[in-house]
């Protein structure tokens, strides 16, 4: 009997996980570990068929699970707390009075109760503190925050411990614009709200809505990646310590003003993602899911098993049922509720492997990603969770942040992938620190920054990046920092010298981000603030640096400033991202790199039909440089790092046309020759 095949992209490939072996024959000895995760998956999606009327409607599981109002306000709370013996619904609307509204336990271990609306009006007021009373074996009683719950607040006067409240504002907010289309190009803007002002604060909401939202579209990223949104206990954690999963961070604002962000950022046309942490849990008891009912397992595994000994918290048990329907309804909520378009996941690798990813590194050996090594539990949520967004919102984008290089990631679940449509290239902002931290410039090896650029696995899509929030914590410092150190708090005004230093750091600023944006991925992502080249570290409110703001904020005045030669950085950014607009060179197929010379630090390419040089030489210039080119044509320059409006030195004459030779050079069918000074990028179009 013949293995049954689907097509894929016009061919037939099996139909049992082995399809991605097609694509990526190295996969071949592993076919027995592809088929095994595959079948995982579909015996879940079967499952899910046959007992929970499928995957969508399974992840609909916050209609049915926490506190939810009927049309007639009637309100009821179901909660899964298998260990304990006796549970009531308690809060400011019954004076916390335990015997007030018991709740009834099925066979499943899910406490229920309905509180009655009184005359058509719910019996719980709107923004009131509510709390579930567990009785567990032994007697002791514990008071918990509902592990579904749409809203918690902090009070710090008075506790760091949240209190949870029943959100049912009288006024719902109505979206007013549609999903913006899925973009070609991938052109990420990663921001964190509370951090998105120049004041000594938290941010807000209504701040970021009104001030970052037109700062991002007016550079010319098409999405925004927002950080720290799921409550989470400590503001220091950066948003990765998450308390409560189903609650949008109330330190920033209202759930409704949250929509409201959301809502403006499509009506410019900008996509907006969630950074989910599913990879970990805040170990919080007070007010977070460990120890919810008593018990060790619940939401996690059991003992050390259930217990990330770097990030001290707890790691979700993927195979449990309740658990997958908790995780897969936490996406959806966010996707229905708030009307995100997608998600950035958050430790990837912790959630593919049981050593978490720690004190292992990975060298590339295709035997690391299989075997006794794997958490295939994780895995396969990652499978369903991908398909599942994927087939309720075909427009939706998935990004997964693995830094072990997992084969067919970004492949779909068809051909035995996992199903996100993009991972990050986490190689490629390692390499930049290490060349500024460790080499002279006239050490920098063109081959091997051409190599880490482009090294990324056939036919699934990567999203490149100089920096991200990672490094611009404290500890580390910003691509701009380790350029120019101490001269930035000197030499940044247009009224200061031009210095040697800051000459090297704006040029190299600019070469970095364009090398990495044009050869690195299907897509480009930029953390807030570094697009302009943002001075010193990133650093939360906390006790070491006596609860000081001072590195917890964006300083958007620098670029704003006429007289700062931030605005070179900001503007040349701009520039590249309204470029990309306009010849999608991250959606056109990978590079053709003609010319890597060490000698000369030039690298020259050809992408989505424009020619790229690049002049890292630290100290020469080149006149009348030939380069081989593959179109014949007159071609002209679009982009060139020189600019004086990019702090450059304006030494290259912009109306020059540059004409072709019929004449093969560095294996391309053509030549032409160019003026490149030394620290410079340009890049050529056809007329």
């Amino acid at each position: 009997m013949s293995l049954k095949t689907i097509k894929y992209e016009g061919r037939e490939v099996p139909a049992d996980g082995t399809g991605v072996v097609e694509l990526d024959p190295w996969l071949g000895p592993f076919k027995d570990d592809l088929r095994r995760r595959f079948t995982k998956a579909a015996g879940w999606i079967s499952k899910l068929n046959q007992h929970e009327g499928g995957l969508e409607k399974f992840s609909r599981g916050y209609e049915n699970f926490g506190i939810n109002v009927a049309s007639n306000g009637d309100i009821t709370y179901r909660e899964w707390a298998p260990n304990a013996i006796n549970a009531s619904f308690v809060g400011d609307f019954n004076k916390w009075d335990r015997n007030a509204h018991r709740m009834v336990k099925n066979a499943f271990g899910i406490w229920e109760i309905v509180v009655p609306a009184v005359k058509g009006v719910p019996g719980i007021p709107h923004n009131s503190k509510v709390k579930i009373a567990l009785e567990i074996p032994g007697g002791q009683v514990l008071y918990r925050l509902p592990t579904w719950i749409k809203r918690v607040t902090q009070d710090l006067s008075v506790s760091s411990i949240y209190d949870a409240v029943f959100w049912n504002p009288p006024q719902k907010y109505v979206f007013k614009n549609p999903r913006p289309e899925k973009p070609k190009s991938a052109r990420v803007y990663e921001a964190h709200v509370g951090i998105s002002t120049t004041e000594y604060k938290v941010g807000s909401y209504k701040e970021f809505t009104a001030n970052t939202l037109p700062r991002i579209k007016k550079l010319g990223y098409n999405i925004i990646q927002l950080m720290a949104i799921q409550e989470h206990a400590y503001y220091a954690s950066f948003g990765y310590q998450v308390t409560s999963f189903f609650a949008a961070s109330s330190r920033y604002g209202t759930p409704e003003e949250l929509m409201e962000l959301i809502d403006t950022a499509h009506g410019l046309g900008i996509v907006v993602l969630l950074d989910i942490v599913h990879s970990h849990a805040c170990k919080n008891t007070d007010d977070g899911l460990n120890m919810f009912d008593g018990s060790d397992h619940l939401y996690f595994h059991e003992g050390g098993k259930g217990r990330h000994e770097l990030w001290d918290s707890r790691l979700f048990n993927y195979g449990h049922h309740e658990v997958m329907r908790f995780l897969l309804s936490n996406l959806r909520f966010y996707m229905e509720e708030y009307m995100f378009d997608g998600f950035r996941f958050d430790g990837v690798t912790s959630i593919l492997y049981t050593h978490h990813g720690i004190g292992t590194g990975f060298s590339g050996g295709y035997h690391e990603y299989f075997g006794s090594n794997v958490d295939e539990e994780g895995v396969v949520y990652l499978m369903l969770a991908n398909e599942m967004l994927h087939n309720v919102y075909p427009k939706s984008i998935t990004i997964a942040e693995d830094v072990s290089g997992m084969p067919a990631l970004c492949l779909p679940l068809a051909l035995g992938g996992v199903g996100f449509d993009y991972r990050l290239a986490m190689a490629i902002p390692d390499m930049w620190i290490k060349l500024l931290k460790e080499k002279k410039d006239d050490e920098w090896d063109m081959a091997n920054i051409c190599w880490i650029l482009i090294n990324r696995r056939h036919q699934e899509k990567t999203i490149a990046y100089a920096e991200s929030h990672d490094q611009a914590l404290v500890g580390d410092k910003t691509l701009m920092f380790w350029l120019c150190d101490k001269e930035m708090y000197t030499h940044m005004s247009t009224l200061t010298e031009f210095t040697p230093i800051i000459e090297r750091g704006l040029g190299l600023h600019k070469m970095i981000r364009l090398v990495t944006h044009a050869l690195g991925g299907e897509g480009y992502l930029n953390f807030e603030g570094n697009e302009f080249g943002h001075p010193e570290w990133l650093d939360f409110p906390r006790a070491g640096n006596n609860n000081s703001f001072h590195y917890a904020r964006r300083q958007f005045n620098l670029p704003d400033d006429k007289l700062l030669r931030y605005k070179f950085l900001n503007d040349f950014d701009s520039a590249m991202q309204l470029t990309e607009a306009k010849y999608g060179w991250l959606h056109a197929s990978q590079a053709y790199i003609s010319l890597k010379n060490e000698s000369d630090k030039v690298i020259v390419f050809e992408r989505a039909g424009l020619l790229w040089v690049f002049n890292f030489h630290p100290t020469n210039s080149f006149a009348d440089y030939r380069i081989g080119v593959e179109r014949a044509g007159t071609y002209k320059i679009v982009l060139n790092t020189d600019r004086p409006e990019f702090g450059g030195l304006g030494r290259i004459d912009e109306s020059v046309k540059f004409f072709t030779t019929d004449f093969p050079w560095n294996g391309r069918n053509n030549f032409t020759q160019v003026y490149v000074p030394t620290r410079t990028a340009i890049v050529l179009a056809l007329e």
